[in-house]
């Protein structure tokens, strides 16, 4: 029962990881529609600083997921 519950979580924070990555996307592809250049600046690195954080966590969360398969796998055979 913890196993379903840890592998609930993963799936929760990926998505959440997803979520947040698509929204800084976004927040980056409205920074190039503003027109002060001081907004565009700050917009622009803050929604490359998001983008760094949600990919890095999210890659952190799918390389936990498969090396947590892949040791329940071997453990089966």
């Amino acid at each position: 029962m913890e196993t379903i519950f840890w592998w609930i979580r993963q799936i929760i924070l990926s998505l959440a990881g997803c979520f947040f990555l698509i929204f800084g996307i976004h927040v980056l592809m409205a920074a190039y529609q503003l027109e002060d250049p001081g907004y565009f600046v700050m917009t622009f690195f803050a929604s490359n600083f998001m983008i760094l954080i949600s990919a890095t966590l999210l890659l952190g969360f799918v390389f936990r997921m498969v090396r947590a398969f892949k040791r329940s796998k071997d453990n089966q055979e």
